[in-house]
């Protein structure tokens, strides 16, 4: 059988390739909902918080491209993706268990790095996993089933927490490092489902099995470093034009969402309690307030992403995507607006719908646009639309935080909502394949 030759697959195949991904976003919603407070409670400075956060895309900049082209061009015998989920997922369970027990801030800032690096080498060569294994009329089903798996990840990471509160754990108990023990548990489930999550899909799902041709040319692509980054560059040079067009949509609503996952928990701190303190019962009810509505944006995403396919075959990824970003974007300038806990609620809709057409649209149009031997390169050089805007997010932004925005963290979310529309402004602007 040659990758030209692919099986059609059943839902329950489909469900199974991507079981691992709700692993690999649990460990990500974990991140999203406690660094911000995990690097409060040690000392960090609210200004300077971005730059706590380079450890994300600067690790997705170095390894997910070289991944990716590597993964191209491997033929062990577990395939040529599978090998780098196993590893990932290993490093990321043992990263998992050591962050909620750092010391001090340098600690917990350095194994984000390892957590980063680790999800990153995962991450790419299984989107990679998922083009490879479907036909072109089922990609559009894979990738938002993936998106699926992503907002059921996190939605049960953001809201662990408070499940375990809800079973009887002291909301309020802090270990040496200050750090909240329903956080350090949360982050100890996250390593079991990280590594279980893609054993899953290891035992269920096979790599299609390559022809003796498509072998033999592998095999003659040579995998050392300098190899590696030509082909990246020359894939660079060789861009498609759609891909190229999406880049102004990935620089502004990844720029917005780093705004948003790094400032949600203090502008909830400000709005609803008038306060920062991560010293406070106040702070800490406030992220606990996050980690509710934040699992509540990713069962939206969990929920639309499903029901997201009939529309993006209707209407096509391009519009789909634009019309989420824009109620997303809304969604969050009315954040700051809102001084009742519950109504926070109605803005995490758009975000939800954003959320899940981010995680799946983007990928259908670029796996339409790219040649299928360099999937694995370019779907790597795709993520550097994600951690430059977020590297440059990280740069910039303490900047112009109390000179622009008054050093007020609701300014930041509502910046995050108008980055969002004028993506979504982008998005119409670029010119599918098809057309």
């Amino acid at each position: 059988m040659t990758t030209l030759q692919k099986p059609r697959l059943s839902i329950s195949q489909i469900l199974n390739m991507n079981v691992g991904f709700f692993g690999i976003q649990y460990s990500f919603g974990l991140q999203q909902s406690n660094m911000s407070p995990i690097y409060n409670y040690l000392g960090a400075d609210e200004a300077t918080l971005p730059l706590l956060w380079l450890a994300g895309p600067m690790t997705g900049l170095l390894v997910q491209p070289l991944i990716g082209s590597l993964s191209d061009r491997t033929t062990s015998r577990m395939g040529r993706r599978t090998p780098y989920f196993l590893i990932g997922a290993i490093l990321c369970s043992l990263s998992l268990l050591a962050m909620p027990y750092s010391s001090a801030l340098w600690m917990a800032a350095s194994l984000l790095w390892i957590l980063d690096a680790a999800n990153n080498v995962t991450m790419e060569p299984y989107r990679a996993f998922v083009s490879d294994k479907l036909r072109e009329e089922q990609q559009s089903i894979g990738f938002l089933m993936q998106s699926a798996m992503t907002g059921l990840g996190q939605t049960l990471s953001y809201l662990t927490p408070t499940i375990l509160v809800w079973i009887g754990l002291n909301k309020d108990a802090v270990g040496t490092n200050n750090i909240p023990q329903i956080t350090v548990t949360a982050f100890l489930i996250g390593a079991v489902f990280s590594i279980a999550s893609i054993a899953w899909t290891l035992k269920t799902t096979k790599e299609n099995p390559l022809s003796e041709s498509e072998l033999a040319a592998m095999r003659k692509k040579s995998k050392n470093p300098a190899a590696l980054v030509q082909e990246i560059v020359e894939a660079i040079r060789d861009m498609p034009p759609t891909m190229k067009q999406l880049g102004l949509v990935m620089l502004l609503q990844w720029y917005g969402m780093f705004c948003y996952w790094q400032y949600i928990t203090l502008s909830i701190s400000t709005t609803l309690f008038g306060t920062t303190d991560p010293a406070s019962q106040a702070f800490r009810d406030a992220n606990l307030i996050n980690g509710q509505i934040g699992s509540f944006y990713n069962l939206v995403a969990f929920a639309s992403a499903l029901a997201m396919i009939p529309f993006t075959r209707k209407l096509g990824p391009k519009v789909t995507h634009a019309a989420c970003l824009v109620a997303a974007g809304v969604g969050m300038i009315c954040i700051p607006e809102i001084k009742e806990q519950h109504l926070l609620f109605i803005p995490m809709i758009g975000v939800g719908f954003a959320w899940a057409s981010i995680m799946g649209n983007p990928y259908i149009i670029l796996a339409k646009s790219i040649p299928a031997e360099r999937t694995g390169v370019y779907m790597g050089i795709f993520n550097m639309f994600i951690v430059v805007p977020m590297m440059i997010q990280i740069f910039t932004l303490p900047l112009y935080y109390k000179s622009l925005l008054a050093s007020n963290p609701e300014n930041v979310i509502r910046l995050a909502g108008c980055l969002l529309i004028a993506a979504a402004v982008a998005m119409t602007m670029v010119r599918l394949r098809k057309e």
